[in-house]
């Protein structure tokens, strides 16, 4: 066989070997996408675990008694159950429960939402754990004009007089869950309205913060963004800070200034704020003073 023939022949086989190659691949690949698709058909046609759950029929409010027309059962995939969902209308109506936050329709009754069996609707069946509740007085201005409702948050402030006569401000609390106005607690409530007490829920700490600011001072409420995060900065306001622009000083402290008149051969008190202390001693030498606090 001349070289001629070799390379034709070896060519022959490297085609052969080719095509083989190529049929085999074909062939894994389409035994691939049928086993692929087998397994997609046997997962749809298995059936889901279901199960029933109670849902609201209708939407329920803080207060509302739960009956049977009020609520239906639903099928619910098995493996996604919300915890404290009720699997009957039996299970929820076999005893009075009465609704402590709303619930929507479509959305499941969960322990967590109503109250226990037998139990009244209460303020206190929705406290946290170790959270007590506190009511602060309340007008149209310190309660932001009737904005604030059940669920928002809101910071407490002081307002009185300090030392030397100064008005000032102090934050005594900050991010405080409001749990309600006068005596509506509902959460799904949009309609402001001016009302005469809010009630908050606070710790035991905070709880003697507000009883003890509430007698010293007016009490006024700042109602936080929601979502926002208490980042704890705070500081005093003092009628020094009136007019400046920015954050000012953490707190405007204050010392007596005495200025001699050699002219008049008497001494002139005055209390100014520490900041400004050398500034307005120099200036007050060459006015007439504002008060007297003592002389000679």
């Amino acid at each position: 066989m001349d070289l001629r023939s070799s390379t034709i022949v070896m060519i022959g086989f490297a085609v052969l070997f080719g095509l083989l190659a190529v049929f085999l691949a074909q062939t894994w690949l389409n035994n691939q996408a049928d086993a692929r698709m087998k397994s997609l058909d046997a997962q749809r046609k298995a059936p889901v675990p279901e199960r029933t759950i109670v849902v609201a029929n209708r939407p329920l409010r803080f207060g509302d008694e739960l009956s049977a027309s009020a609520l239906r059962e639903m099928p619910w995939p098995q493996d996604a159950l919300p915890p404290g969902a009720f699997g009957k209308i039996a299970d929820v109506t076999v005893a009075r429960r009465v609704v402590l936050l709303p619930i929507d329709v479509n959305e499941a009754v969960l322990a967590s939402k109503i109250t226990g069996p037998g139990q009244r609707a209460t303020l206190s069946a929705v406290l946290g754990d170790g959270m007590k509740a506190v009511t602060v007085r309340v007008n149209d201005v310190e309660g932001v004009a009737g904005f604030i409702l059940p669920g928002d948050h809101v910071d407490v402030l002081l307002t009185r007089t300090g030392d030397k006569n100064t008005a000032i401000t102090d934050v005594v609390i900050q991010d405080v869950r409001v749990l309600a106005i006068d005596q509506l607690a509902d959460q799904r409530s949009d309609k402001p309205s001016v009302v005469k007490a809010v009630t908050l829920e606070v710790d035991e700490t905070d709880g003697q913060k507000v009883a003890l600011a509430s007698t010293v001072g007016t009490l006024s409420l700042l109602l936080r963004k929601a979502g926002e995060l208490a980042d704890g900065a705070v500081r005093r306001v003092t009628a020094v800070d009136l007019g400046k622009h920015g954050a000012g000083s953490p707190e405007a402290q204050f010392v007596t200034v005495g200025v001699i008149r050699p002219n008049k051969q008497e001494r002139t008190e005055y209390t100014v704020p520490v900041e400004h202390a050398n500034t307005q001693a120099a200036a007050l030498a060459h006015a007439a003073p504002a008060r007297e606090c003592c002389t000679n």
